[in-house]
């Protein structure tokens, strides 16, 4: 690949930051630089708010969703000028968290799936950051096998053609401050159990809905539990034929990969910079053998993200949907946050116990190291993806599944009650 500007991209990259220059929130600027995967790093206003009133800024300017058709949001612009306006708005991009499962996950499934009516709907409010969307997929009994989902849609016996919910998901981030949400369920226990899946979108304020956030170790609520109690969803609100939820998840999962892969913060030039400033046995952290070598470790991974990401994108601007390539990225990029910010607070030593305003860097590692199990898990644990990449990018012999043809409702449980 060429990463030199064309002629056509730079005028476009010139374009994008003479906007951003004109109308990026500067008040925040020192703030977002302490941003991380864990937190915006915005203490003096509403985190919320500060990210809203950015991203309808961009909607209001032609910036929001790119890539996404005008008529639902977006500028139709290439991928390639998507990269290009990312890089150029630099740290203000954190203020996109709100909205990565909207945009990267829940946009594209509803745009592949969903009727012209419901697009025209759902995906400019989306776009402009006025409404917000969560994924409902993992079950607190299914673990990483999302087909094991026991929530069910039933249709509501008053022939109205609505469906009927019962069930619960789990580790739903986003939930508490959404609006919408995609949510898969069972609808056919009598058949394997990737076949008896369909999927939903409904209002978050749905009677029957509750949303319970969960206290996590970094001291952040951003996953929630979701409790589905006799919520009625109307039919038009099923993306895909009855028992094609499998399929329609895979949209989803697919591009949940690819964002979570793509958007997540290395923290590499935060440690780069770091051990210029930290001393060991009185000299600067980076003139010492051993801390070289763990750089020269972390570089060569960020790179190897970097331009697997851009074949990723090389491969969209062909047209093509994101695969399971995609993998990779998010499986390398989990495990990198993990190491590099147990490194850096090897290199803090005593320091690296405490976390707070006073901790090197704003306590950016310590906030990484809390959060990186979860990116571990969510979106596909390592172990499936592993899998994924074993047999569906090398073309390795497949797991055994002695549950492959077996109805759902025939599979053993253990303590659980049979679908």
């Amino acid at each position: 690949m060429n990463f030199d500007d064309t002629p056509e991209e730079a005028a476009f990259r010139a374009e994008a930051r003479r906007w951003i220059e004109a109308n990026a929130p500067r008040h925040l600027e020192a703030e977002l630089k302490r941003a991380s995967f864990a937190s915006s790093g915005i203490e003096s206003e509403d985190p919320m708010a500060a990210s809203k009133a950015w991203q309808k800024k961009k909607a209001e300017g032609g910036w929001a969703c790119l890539h996404w058709p005008k008529e639902y949001g977006g500028r139709a612009a290439t991928p390639i000028e998507r990269v290009i306006f990312g890089q150029e708005e630099g740290v203000y991009g954190a203020l996109s968290g709100p909205f990565i499962i909207g945009h990267g996950m829940c946009g594209p499934t509803v745009m592949t799936w969903a009727s012209e009516d419901w697009k025209r709907k759902l995906l400019p409010p989306l776009a402009s950051g006025e409404e917000i969307w969560c994924q409902l997929f993992s079950e607190p009994a299914g673990g990483s096998d999302l087909a094991g989902l026991r929530t069910k849609a039933e249709p509501a016996k008053d022939g109205s053609g609505d469906w009927i919910i019962n069930g619960s998901k789990v580790w739903t981030s986003g939930a508490q401050h959404s609006q919408w949400g995609l949510l898969i369920t069972r609808t056919d226990p009598n058949v394997p159990k990737h076949k008896g899946l369909t999927m939903f979108f409904l209002r978050m304020d749905s009677p029957g809905v509750e949303v319970r956030p969960i206290k996590q170790a970094n001291g952040q609520s951003g996953f929630n539990e979701v409790f589905f109690n006799d919520v009625r969803i109307p039919d038009s609100q099923r993306l895909g034929a009855v028992g094609q939820g499998w399929e329609v998840s895979l949209t989803t999962l697919m591009n949940e990969r690819l964002s979570i892969g793509s958007g997540m913060s290395n923290g590499f030039p935060e440690l780069f910079r770091y051990c210029l400033e930290a001393e060991i046995d009185g000299k600067p952290a980076v003139d010492d053998s051993n801390v070289r070598s763990k750089l020269a470790q972390f570089a060569v991974r960020q790179s190897g993200l970097k331009y697997t990401g851009m074949r990723a994108i090389t491969a969209l601007s062909k047209g093509q949907t994101p695969g399971p390539e995609n993998s990779i990225g998010k499986l390398v990029a989990g495990a990198n946050m993990q190491d590099l910010s147990m490194f850096a607070l090897d290199l803090q030593g005593q320091a690296g116990v405490a976390w707070d305003e006073d901790s090197p860097q704003n306590g950016r590692f310590q906030g990484m190291l809390m959060r990186s199990p979860a990116t571990r898990i969510e979106g596909g644990s390592d172990e499936i993806l592993r899998n994924i990449i074993g047999e569906r990018v090398l073309g390795l012999p497949g797991d055994i599944r002695v549950d492959k043809d077996v109805a759902f409702k025939d599979i053993p449980t253990s303590g659980r009650t049979k679908a």
